[in-house]
């Protein structure tokens, strides 16, 4: 099988096997970082999500937000759901927790950037 490593900007590609759930004879990755990801990738894919929420009483109407960490790839509609159902009152300091437990991950949801208040 193969997949493209997204570690780094590299964009590896990487072949492996999967044996019992497991990757195996994992080749292609130019850093230890690939065979890591490409392991992680068949057991279980995460990533980070990006996005924003409508911001009330700022002179931007679209806040950035990212997740605190890494979630379960079967789970991005649904954080995307209750993101976009979502909006905030400015002024909100970056690093704010935007939503708690987004859709029961246990990951929160942050703002990108700090906005103030319009006056």
């Amino acid at each position: 099988m193969e997949l493209t490593c997204i570690v780094c900007p590299r964009g590896c590609t990487i072949n492996y096997d999967v044996e019992n759930g497991e990757a195996i004879n994992i080749t292609g990755n130019a850093c230890p970082r690939g065979k890591a990801y490409t392991e992680a990738e068949i057991k279980a894919p995460t990533r980070m999500v990006t996005s924003t929420v409508p911001v009330y009483g700022a002179h931007c109407h679209q806040l950035p937000v990212i997740t605190s960490a890494p979630i379960p790839k079967g789970s991005i509609f649904e954080v995307m759901e209750e993101i976009h159902n979502t909006s905030i009152e400015a002024p909100v300091k970056m690093g704010q927790v935007i939503i708690e437990n987004v859709a029961g991950t246990g990951i929160q949801i942050l703002a990108a950037r700090s906005l103030s208040k319009e006056s």
